[in-house]
């Protein structure tokens, strides 16, 4: 008797999965049937704003259905995470996002009121190196090797300008740092663009910014672009080395992930990552992604998870090496 109510009970739990499954695939099929919401955790007019808001465009004339951008900005891009995380787990409300609230801020924040492991990975959209530039003014160097030769004969007088401490501005700062054994001086600032005002004034010495920001400036010649922080030369750029060509290893670069939140389910995430790819593959997607310097990158939910493991690896190896903190 008691074998036959366990063969009933585990029936009906393969019944209860079973129609959970089916649930699940059947709302994908009509997913999306109304409004997807995507949050981007920082300002608008930024990279990380218009990019989702390209591949959103795509997306909607794709699927009949707007695809909106919402911003949810604060605390390192932690409070628009955080909305995400809460939210619904049907697919309707996405969280797009640079590495911050993703794979930095859990080393750094003594308390999260989200886990960012827990996030469903779908994709990245595409990434944008980082790159040393510096006020033409006021460093001679124009290469790497002789910034890093000038900075350890004058240790920590080279001023180096910061999107704010914890930003991967700074973290990358910390890892030439401490790759270089050189000692730059950090003077942080509220996001890029105070601080490329204050570079370009020649109030500070140097920065580390992505390309998709301070090219623009470069070629203006308001700047010098020294090196670029990708693993190799970047094939826009053909004449400006890596700065891995002078410290083996070094890679730093500002991606762009889109997540869903906690236990939306494989059928939805497969869904979206799907048709992001399609986005990422359209010729003109791809020229407005160029003219943000960015490089595609798409793939598989599960390359998206194996990378973001990686780069959270990454920054909490030089947050520990170097003790960065918020303060």
């Amino acid at each position: 008797m008691r074998g036959k109510k366990l063969f009933a009970c585990c029936a009906a739990l393969l019944c209860c999965v079973a129609a959970l499954c089916t649930a699940a695939a059947l709302h994908a099929q009509d997913y999306p049937a109304r409004v997807m919401k995507i949050v981007v955790p920082f300002p608008a007019g930024g990279t990380p704003d218009v990019m989702p808001r390209i591949l959103a465009q795509w997306l909607s004339r794709k699927w009949g259905q707007s695809v909106i951008v919402e911003n949810h900005t604060g605390a390192g891009g932690n409070i628009g995470a955080e909305v995400v995380a809460k939210s619904e787990p049907d697919g309707y409300t996405l969280l797009a996002s640079p590495p911050p609230p993703l794979v930095i801020n859990q080393n750094l924040y003594p308390h999260l009121e989200f886990d960012p492991l827990q996030f469903v990975p779908i994709v990245v959209m595409a990434r944008v190196p980082n790159a040393l530039v510096v006020n033409p003014d006021k460093i001679a160097a124009n290469n790497i090797k002789k910034i890093i030769a000038y900075a350890q004969a004058n240790p920590g007088k080279v001023t180096d300008a910061t999107q704010g401490n914890g930003t991967t501005s700074q973290l990358t700062s910390e890892m030439f740092q401490m790759t270089a054994h050189v000692k730059l001086q950090n003077v942080p600032y509220r996001g890029s663009a105070p601080a490329l005002n204050d570079l370009v004034a020649g109030s500070v010495d140097c920065m580390f910014d992505n390309l998709g920001v301070s090219l623009q400036l470069v070629k203006a010649g308001k700047l010098k672009l020294l090196a670029v922080a990708s693993p190799e030369r970047m094939a826009s750029l053909p004449d400006v080395p890596a700065i891995a060509q002078s410290l083996p290893g070094f890679e730093s670069v500002t991606w762009y992930a889109v997540v869903a939140p906690p236990h939306t389910p494989a059928a939805v995430v497969d869904k979206v990552n799907a048709g992001m790819n399609e986005a990422l593959r359209d010729a003109e997607v791809q020229k407005r992604l160029a003219e943000l310097s960015a490089e595609v990158v798409g793939g598989t939910p599960q390359q998206t998870a194996t990378y973001l493991r990686q780069e959270a690896e990454r920054w909490k190896n030089v947050i520990t090496a170097v003790h960065v903190t918020l303060d």
